[in-house]
């Protein structure tokens, strides 16, 4: 069973883009925990960067980080934050010119590295902006740009990251800012974990519990990155550590968030999208099993709702794992069968099996799920109610 989860401080996301559904997005306190990923685009085409933003909002992803490098890139943040779907996160580097240029486009939170902006007159003047604004702020720490002086004392360390970022919780606070979320990643499981776990004691020990952003940095490429955020973050999550997340991946940011919402939904955290349970297939099979459960993957990703299905290859399983799941389909000699909560809903010939098991889905929306229905993955569409 997850651990109760921590009662952080909420932090409000403000969207800026008029034509938006959504006003905001909270982080922290009783909210949902909430996903992330960042663009990769060249943030001074803005027209490109927003195909990208729009693309991961689509996705389900809630909130989108740009990077904002250079005057060229912060010219672009005004178009990007008042077009996008989705509240919008600068992240700056070394030159505090950016992370002001952002504040004055209208960004949703500012993400800082204390290890890469070492002034604080320079440091103080973002914070005092973010205040008049009224714009979160997330310190950032990374395992590969620490502050020097505590690298040189503490090594490459869990602890040294927490206290580089407590340095610089210290320092808003002193500026009477406490609108703030922190991260702390470093590219492998252990010293992430270890890290927050401590960062969560620190602020415990503080009477201070801000929200914290998890992620494993540069996890790697989408196999190797998708296995070490899903146990470096599950750990992290199934303590009841963390209020919103990002899954780092060498490939299109659009591959992160289907990630994100796995790790979430294996945790019984939040639901989004289908939960798709497949046999590994065996000698009893009757039909290609993974060939099938790939066709029910392509139709999952058309709809937003958590139905559960269960693709089984013989009759052996298929009814039992369908009373767990809302439909089942099990395979047969060039047919299936199709169940409603292990109930035999009917057997079809397989070239019409793929129609009727879509047909069951959208009477499982609209039965089961209402809050979903004429939700698609594409926005809003007719969904049978028949």
């Amino acid at each position: 069973m997850i651990r109760v989860r921590r009662k952080s401080k909420p932090v409000f996301l403000k969207n800026k883009c008029a034509e938006s559904d959504s006003k905001g997005v909270w982080i922290g306190g009783d909210h949902p925990v909430v996903v992330q990923s960042m663009t990769t685009t060249d943030t001074a085409d803005y027209e490109k960067t927003l195909e990208q933003v729009y693309g991961l909002a689509m996705a389900g992803c809630e909130v989108v980080r740009v990077t904002c490098k250079d005057p060229a890139d912060a010219a672009g943040m005004p178009h990007i934050v008042k077009r996008s779907p989705v509240p919008i996160v600068a992240d700056v580097h070394f030159d505090h010119k950016m992370a002001l240029a952002s504040l004055e486009a209208g960004v949703a939170k500012l993400r800082l590295n204390p290890g890469n902006i070492t002034d604080p007159k320079k440091t103080r003047e973002v914070v005092d902006m973010a205040k008049r604004t009224g714009t979160p702020i997330r310190i950032g720490v990374n395992m590969g740009s620490l502050a020097r002086d505590l690298e040189e004392k503490y090594g490459h360390t869990p602890e040294a990251m927490v206290l580089s970022a407590l340095r610089h919780v210290d320092l808003l606070e002193e500026l009477e800012h406490t609108e703030i979320v922190i991260s702390l990643k470093a590219h492998d499981v252990t010293s992430t974990v270890q890290a927050y776990r401590l960062m969560d004691q620190k602020l415990a020990e503080r009477g201070t519990p801000y929200a914290l952003h998890l992620g494993i940095t540069e996890a790697g490429l989408p196999r190797e990155g998708t296995i070490k955020s899903s146990i470096g973050l599950g750990i992290l999550l199934w303590e009841g550590i963390g209020d919103t997340l990002r899954v780092s991946l060498a490939a299109d940011p659009v591959e992160e968030v289907p990630v994100c919402w796995g790790i979430l939904k294996a945790l019984g955290i939040r639901e989004k999208g289908f939960d798709i349970t497949a046999c590994p297939s065996c000698g009893r099979a009757e039909i290609e099993v993974v060939s099938l459960a790939r066709q029910v993957e392509a139709i999952a990703r058309e709809y937003t709702a958590p139905v559960k299905v269960a693709v089984m290859g013989c009759v052996v399983n298929g009814p039992g794992e369908s009373k767990m799941a809302d439909v089942g389909v099990a395979g047969g000699k060039g047919k299936g069968a199709i169940y409603r909560k292990g109930s035999l809903v009917g057997t079809f010939p397989e070239a019409e099996l793929l129609d009727a098991l879509r047909l069951e889905i959208e009477k499982v929306i609209v039965d089961q799920y209402p809050d979903f229905i004429g939700e698609t993955a594409h926005g809003r569409e007719a969904v049978a109610a028949t």
